[in-house]
């Protein structure tokens, strides 16, 4: 990879696909860069309390009261914490209430605090590059029987998320296309906002906030609100109707979304909503070898002269998921090394490739039997290796595709 090239990549690269033609989730999936741990024990307030009452803590560390959340189980005992002497108390300390105190064995995992500093509403920790966050309210209800007022714990989680223009069931004709545009155009401006009915009240959805926050330094900083959006084109074979040709045929889909999501992406180029070091982050799935990754830095290439913007300001990802990709990856990496900032494994792509390709020779064996066949395992071992001989580590993701499973989704 070039030098200096992490410096052009945001921290925050991760993933989770969302439906792009979706607007709630689009929303939501865009917004939730970090989860409350309540929302995961918790369904509403009426179980949350009919809980707490039922738990009686059997001691231990982790709990600090004898009728505790486990919200807030994770706040006290999530944290490896040391006993110390009795002493005034920090931020990087905490009382039980046998008035013994515990100090974080790392003190370098506090970062920062909200409020005052003799009695803050939001304590920050971050561990492994990902930030946790305890919120202090002594009013809310699940804080109701903690003697500290902990009321929730937001630990980062989906960091980044990729919205899909290529889904096969929500981006298929014109009218989905549009729609998708649409979207993705209002996450790149920081306006998107969704209003639905849940459980007969009208609720609205939209964009979180920079999450702000004093340093140890007493410093003003600053938290992305909102998880990393990377935007997935289709792959080169694709065509829609959505604009045609003086020859009555129809566009390249991929060369549409090229400019159309970079366009849209100028936006947040200007405000820094999103990428904080002056990229666009497109996924490009099934390329079918060097040639195919190389086209697509053409693409990207000539789109940014089309709009006038900096060489290699598209990022680009790499979806090994085509048979001719998976024994060329070096390759295909080589081809765009100025702009790739991930590659993954795509097991039902991969599979389907390999399928097509190999079905003339003789039966196949069945998908379940697939996922368990030497090949498989060589596949996904070769993504990482080549990866990290690229240099990926500490810069770019390797990671690893879904394998569906609707029959067991009840």
């Amino acid at each position: 990879m070039p030098k200096h090239y992490k410096d052009m990549i945001d921290e925050l690269i991760n993933k989770m696909p969302v439906e792009e033609g979706n607007l709630r989730y689009s929303v939501k999936y865009a917004y939730q860069k970090g989860g409350k741990i309540a929302n995961a024990f918790y369904k509403d307030k009426a179980d949350a309390e009919k809980f707490m009452k039922s738990v009686i803590a059997k001691g231990g560390k982790a709990i600090l009261t004898t009728e505790d959340a486990p919200a807030n189980a994770v706040a006290h005992g999530g944290v490896d914490m040391a006993p110390n002497a009795k002493g005034r108390a920090t931020h990087d300390k905490g009382k039980y209430k046998d008035d013994n105190e515990f100090r974080l064995k790392d003190a370098k995992k506090f970062i920062g605090h909200r409020g005052a500093s003799n009695k803050p509403s939001a304590i920050i920790l971050k561990n492994n590059n990902l930030h946790i966050e305890i919120i202090i309210n002594p009013r809310a209800f699940s804080a109701a029987h903690d003697i500290a007022g902990i009321s929730d714990v937001i630990v980062e989680s989906a960091v980044s998320t990729i919205c899909d223009n290529e889904d096969s069931v929500a981006a298929v004709d014109a009218e989905d296309k549009i729609l998708c545009y649409r979207n993705w155009l209002g996450l790149m401006k920081g306006t998107l906002k969704s209003v639905f009915e849940k459980d007969g009240k009208t609720l609205e959805r939209k964009l979180n906030p920079d999450r702000s926050y004093i340093s140890k330094d007493n410093k003003k900083e600053k938290l992305h609100g909102r998880s990393l959006l990377l935007i997935r084109n289709v792959g080169h074979l694709m065509t829609n109707s959505a604009i045609i040709l003086e020859d009555g045929s129809e566009v390249p889909e991929g060369i549409m979304d090229a400019f159309i999501t970079t366009a849209a992406a100028i936006h947040d180029l200007k405000r820094k909503g999103n990428s904080r070091t002056g990229s666009i982050y497109i996924v490009k799935p099934k390329m079918h070898g060097p040639e195919e990754t190389a086209f697509t830095d053409k693409i990207f290439t000539r789109v940014e002269e089309v709009l006038k913007l900096e060489k290699n300001t598209i990022k680009c990802g790499i979806m090994d998921e085509e048979r001719r990709t998976s024994v060329n990856l070096k390759e295909c990496i080589r081809t765009l090394k100025s702009r790739v900032f991930f590659i993954n494994t795509g097991f039902l792509d991969r599979t389907g490739d390999e399928m097509h390709t190999s079905m003339e020779a003789g039966p196949m064996i069945k998908k379940g039997d697939m996922k368990k066949s030497k090949w498989i395992a060589a596949y996904e071992d070769n993504n990482v290796d080549v990866g990290l001989k690229c240099g990926f580590s500490g810069v770019a993701q390797i990671g690893k595709g879904m394998w569906a499973m609707p029959d067991k989704m009840k």
